[in-house]
């Protein structure tokens, strides 16, 4: 499976907070410096746009610091530990659950539009049986 270099192979904050902690601490290591939000996106492969919305999530999670400079925005760990308390596993945005939330309810006026229509077929093959049963009591009556 190709994804493009832009986006995230994973959507589980969990497993991202996990490979960026590891990106700060690797460019940390080789820069002698804390890195900038750019570099770690360079090193993972996300978008500048993502990277600043994740780090902005581990940040309110205080498991990472923005720390603001000369040099720019720079990142530092607070407190890697933190991690632990992210629930694992694919989590689903609030986008995803109203996006089901409407599917499902489209299903269900479907299947409601589907019985009134199956009800109408009904009411008619039974309009047309009466009819077809008054036309012969009536051609029987004339002969």
């Amino acid at each position: 499976m190709n994804l493009p270099n832009n986006t995230p192979k994973t959507k589980d904050l969990y497993t991202t907070a996990h490979l960026v902690v590891a990106a700060i601490r690797v460019l940390e290591h080789q820069n002698a410096a804390p890195p900038s939000v750019e570099q770690v996106c360079e090193m993972l492969s996300f978008s500048s746009e993502q990277g600043y919305r994740i780090c902005g999530q581990l940040r309110d999670l205080n498991i990472i610091t923005l720390i603001e400079g000369a040099y720019g925005n720079r990142l530092s760990i607070i407190d890697h530990g933190a991690i632990e308390n992210i629930e694992q596993g694919e989590s689903e945005s609030k986008l995803d659950k109203a996006l089901k939330d409407f599917q499902s309810r489209k299903d269900e006026a479907t299947r409601k539009v589907e019985a009134i229509k199956a009800e109408q077929d009904k009411k008619k093959q039974n309009l047309f049986a009466d009819l077809e049963k008054q036309l012969k009591t009536a051609n029987k009556k004339k002969t």
